[in-house]
């Protein structure tokens, strides 16, 4: 629990996206406030909290329950790697805690081997950071200046 501040200009654009007008005989379909648009993200990427809320003014406030940290934490860097955010207040309560992940803002140039280098002291154990951050990450070269990333302990 604990806030976590983000640089707000980075990240995925999830607000404020521009849809074309509706056929005049179309539906009016509904409009989504931010904070449905911050659920659909987490349901989207399949991480499992339960009683899931969010709220948003100055900052974005999530509570719910998960089953272990690494779950707790890509929620919060779900929310705060989104452009528009700069701060996550996290009310989440965790039901098997493990040791907690540090958090490594990405500068330009980096790669994941080579944060892998600077935090584990080897290049090859990027696969570690790239398996701590999926859902959000796709492929391992697909990270961008500003974006924060989960470093979990090695075993």
């Amino acid at each position: 629990m604990g806030l976590f501040s983000f640089i707000k200009g980075a990240g995925k654009k999830l607000f404020g996206k521009k849809e074309a007008a509706p056929a005049p005989s179309a539906a009016p379909t509904p409009t989504l406030t931010k904070t449905d648009l911050l659920r659909e993200e987490v349901e989207r990427l399949g991480i499992q909290v339960d009683g899931l809320n969010v709220e948003m003014s100055e900052m974005v406030t999530i509570s719910g329950e998960t089953e272990t940290n690494a779950d707790r934490e890509k929620v919060i860097l779900a929310m705060g790697n989104i452009d528009c955010i700069g701060c996550v207040e996290d009310n989440i309560t965790v039901r098997n805690p493990e040791p907690e992940a540090t958090f490594h803002v990405v500068e330009a140039g980096d790669s994941l081997s080579m944060i892998s280098k600077k935090v584990y002291g080897d290049p090859m154990k990027y696969n570690a950071i790239f398996e701590a951050n999926r859902p959000m990450l796709e492929h391992p070269d697909k990270i961008y200046p500003g974006q924060t990333l989960r470093i979990p302990p090695l075993a």
